[in-house]
């Protein structure tokens, strides 16, 4: 049997989840509990922080992207802890625009498809009585999850906190107030255009985790949070192998400018027997000439463009790899690089690998957003045409230019066609789609 679990969940964005969630792993792990944590969602940045505030990998959980028997092989993989924390994402019922009745990849769904009570985190900031209002509503909101108790972040007072208290127990006696945070500026996490700033960008991280640590067990009821923690009720667990991997041996390359690959797909290329190799081109450090693969996972090389132009073995070594004939794929960032120039945002060119006939910038910002389903126009070290595989985008760049044969015919959540995505070229491939899983 797997640990029992909880989700923690919000309205809305912003109301303070990962908040809770650092504060939560972080204090349950000083009791000398083994904790896991998951996360809702097609998130890198906010697992990160969980890894560092539980001392272990999370998993992803994504109700859209992932087939079923990968979700409960996530599931059973967070399961070999004393009880599983996954944080939600965005507010509660929020997901893909899709048809009625489809997966749509929110917080909700995952909540129904594990039996995981929710506890529900509302920003009180502005409301009082209403603040039981919002959590009645969403206690009545879905007849196949269970919202097991609320916590009241940013609460003014001990009037605030009486007020809130008196119309829950009239509005939704049934579900437990759990704690009433005050305001906590001094813990707000910086962001960027892709989410927070990175775990391993934060000036002192573990200093922020005992804080967050000390504010949940001084305002939370940390004993009734594990005493509402139920078992998972996931079906059959399959395989863990996510993604086909891309060679025997595969060098990927991990820092700050290469920090989006899922802990999920890299475990899942172990599984199938490929060995994985980091390396870092922000210091210079090219793929291990021993690799038949290499992989550059998305993050924020638009942040070191400069740099990593100037990172001659980190190039030469990549052009080594591909004149060898190894496999080399790219996602989002990672495409970036293999293309022949990048402009900044302060509109300055920088030449890179040049292994793809792509051109991108962000002097002109321009978002693109949302889940993708990706079918494979050639072979190639992912599969075979006609392989389809789930991911999602979510970037800033512009094309300005994409010469070489596309990878991958595209739809959207709702199937939805879109223009093709990527380019290829022989064993050298890449995409701004972060793939998740195969179907």
């Amino acid at each position: 049997m797997t640990a029992p679990g909880l989700i923690i969940a919000a309205p809305a964005s912003g109301s303070g989840k990962t908040l809770v969630t650092l504060g939560v792993l972080a204090a349950l792990g000083r009791r000398g509990c083994r904790v896991a944590a998951a996360k809702v969602g097609p998130d890198y940045i906010d697992p990160a922080f969980h890894a560092a505030a539980c001392g272990r990998a999370g998993v992803t959980l994504d109700g859209w992207a992932m087939r079923p028997a990968t979700l409960a092989a996530a599931v059973a993989a967070a399961g070999a802890a004393d009880l599983v924390v996954c944080e939600g994402v965005m507010g509660l019922l929020d997901g893909a625009d899709v048809p009625a009745g489809q997966p749509n990849g929110s917080t909700a769904d995952i909540a129904a498809l594990t039996g995981w009570p929710v506890v529900l985190v509302v920003d009180a900031r502005g409301m009082a009585a209403s603040a039981a209002a919002v959590v009645a509503g969403f206690a009545r909101a879905r007849p196949d999850l269970r919202v097991a108790a609320a916590l009241f972040n940013r609460v003014g007072g001990e009037r605030h906190r009486r007020m809130i208290l008196g119309e829950m127990a009239i509005l939704c006696p049934q579900v437990v107030p759990l704690g009433f945070l005050p305001a906590a500026e001094a813990l707000r996490l910086p962001s960027r255009h892709l989410g927070l700033v990175q775990a391993c960008e934060h000036p002192d991280l573990e200093t922020f985790l005992a804080a967050a640590a000390r504010l949940v067990e001084a305002h939370l009821d940390l004993d009734a949070l594990v005493g509402l923690a139920r078992p998972a009720a996931c079906g059959p667990a399959g395989d863990g192998i996510p993604l086909p991997p891309l060679g025997g041996r595969i060098a990927v390359a991990r820092d700050e400018a290469f920090a989006f690959a899922y802990a999920g797909v890299l475990e899942g290329w172990r599984r199938a027997g490929a060995e994985l190799a980091p390396f870092s081109p922000l210091a210079d450090q090219g793929p291990d000439c021993g690799c038949d693969a290499v992989y550059l996972p998305g993050g924020y090389p638009e942040l070191h463009a400069g740099r990593l132009a100037g990172n001659a073995g980190f190039l030469s070594g990549l052009r080594a790899a591909a004149a060898r004939g190894a496999s080399v794929f790219g996602e989002c960032g990672g495409y970036m690089v293999l293309g022949r120039g990048l402009v900044d945002a302060d509109g300055h060119r920088h030449d890179l690998a040049g292994l793809l006939p792509v051109e991108t910038s962000f002097a002109a910002r321009r978002l693109h957003l949302g889940y993708r389903r990706a079918v494979l126009l050639a072979d190639t070290p992912l599969g075979r045409a006609g392989a389809a595989f789930r991911g999602h985008e979510f970037h800033f760049a512009s094309v300005e230019a994409e010469a070489g044969d596309p990878l991958f015919a595209l739809t959207d959540a709702a199937g939805t066609p879109l223009p093709p995505a990527g380019c290829r070229a022989g064993r050298i491939a890449g995409s701004f789609i972060h793939l998740i899983d195969r179907e």
